[in-house]
């Protein structure tokens, strides 16, 4: 495979990974609906720079540890899962609250920095040791033999991060014309009480299923 058939190839699958719902996608959905456009682009960001981190990871070979070590692929593991019962249970608490429809006040306060919301997305890429083996078992495909493994990686990395901040770019602009009825404390309740079951049941997922 040549290098510019590689990068088409990995974009094409690149770009199916991005539009799959899942986690990713409610955080971000969640986030714009509740919080604003910008806590969800800052989201975003931080789920696209895990993604980053991940490629540079794999690229250097040090991914290859969650392959080969059962000790560090269990504690990402539980670590991540119980970071994700956390977060969700944090939002189920806000949606049952009575006099709710004040989520963003317990999982995210107005007055904190957006900031938190990168973190939030960062780590919540960086805890799922699937993510990592799905880097290192993915990425390699695309690399032709004659080309520098870290830095031809890392830019396939770059180009997922790119898809994955417009996509999410769009699904935070999609939000806005209903920004009015979305900031509505019933519809916010139910935003988080929707999220946070996704998110209970990734954590869920996670922690149950054994190594593939």
């Amino acid at each position: 495979m040549d290098p510019v058939s590689a990068v088409i190839a990995f974009s094409l699958a690149a770009a199916l990974l991005v539009i799959t719902p899942g986690l990713d996608t409610a955080l971000v959905l969640r986030t714009a609906a509740v919080e604003g456009p910008r806590p969800a682009l800052q989201a975003g960001a931080g789920v696209s720079a895990g993604v980053l981190l991940w490629g540079l990871i794999a690229s250097l070979g040090l991914g290859a540890l969650l392959a080969v070590s059962e000790t560090a692929y269990m504690v990402l593991k539980v670590v991540g899962s119980l970071y994700l019962l956390w977060l969700g249970g944090r939002m189920l608490l806000a949606a049952l609250r009575p006099g709710g429809g004040a989520g963003a006040a317990v999982v995210a306060p107005r007055n904190a920095s957006a900031g938190n919301w990168f973190w939030r997305g960062l780590m919540t890429n960086l805890l799922n040791p699937k993510v990592g083996l799905f880097y290192v078992t993915f990425l390699p495909q695309f690399v032709p033999p004659d080309m520098p493994v870290v830095a031809f990686s890392f830019g396939l990395a770059a180009i997922h991060v790119a898809m994955g901040m417009s996509w999410f770019a769009l699904l935070v602009g999609a939000t806005r014309p209903f920004a009015r009825v979305l900031q509505s404390p019933t519809v916010r309740r139910a935003l988080d009480a929707v999220t946070g079951c996704v998110l209970v049941a990734f954590g869920l997922r996670l922690a149950l299923e054994r190594r593939g």
